[in-house]
């Protein structure tokens, strides 16, 4: 029998959409998760960095949200303890120069199944607009930084974020309390969740 990672990994639903796009990309589904996590990493899809490796956060963006959490390059990517399962496995490409939204199609086949075989989560990170939206349903409806900023609302199992791009880099200057009031709660819950 072909596991779930394997059968996500081969999908390629979305094949004339990725060519149609300025990228004209094939699908790579970056898969990393295993059965047992205890950290939801929910994000929006891969970049283009994250494609061409096949690891997710392949950038610095990853290495923001690492710092984000406290958490080091090996717990990150350890498959058995943080699941990373974005609303769409594939890079969905560029059009005119802007990235693309996660393709709906992907998490309607692939996330419930995903997320049920990862396993019981102690700590749940929902990274951008579209994860916040599919997991906290009305409660995101007033946009990302709303969301975030009524993080304490679904704290302790469950922390809304921004997406760690340095195109965020204002918002946070913007909005300082997210590192200085949500982040020690998060770095706390992380550890937590590891033990």
């Amino acid at each position: 029998m072909i596991s779930l990672p394997d059968r996500i990994s081969a999908c390629r639903l979305c094949a004339d959409r990725f060519a149609a796009t300025d990228t004209a990309h094939e699908p790579r589904p970056v898969v990393w998760f295993g059965s047992g996590a205890r950290i939801l990493i929910a994000s929006q899809a891969p970049g283009a960095r994250a494609h061409a490796a096949g690891v997710p956060f392949h950038d610095a963006s990853g290495t923001r949200l690492r710092e984000w959490l406290g958490m080091d390059g090996a717990t990150f990517y350890d498959r058995g303890r943080v699941a990373i399962i974005p609303m769409a496995f594939c890079f969905p490409g560029y059009r005119k120069g802007s990235d693309l939204p996660p393709p709906p199609e992907c998490a309607r086949a692939w996330r419930a199944e995903a997320l049920s075989y990862a396993g019981r989560f102690d700590l749940t990170v929902l990274i951008g607009g579209h994860a916040q939206k599919y997991h906290l349903g009305k409660a995101a409806a007033g946009g990302v930084t709303r969301t975030v900023a009524a993080w304490r609302d679904h704290a302790p199992a469950v922390f809304p974020l921004p997406h760690p791009s340095w195109r965020n880099t204002a918002w946070l200057k913007r909005n300082p309390w997210f590192e200085a009031e949500l982040l020690p709660v998060l770095r706390k819950r992380v550890q937590e969740a590891l033990k």
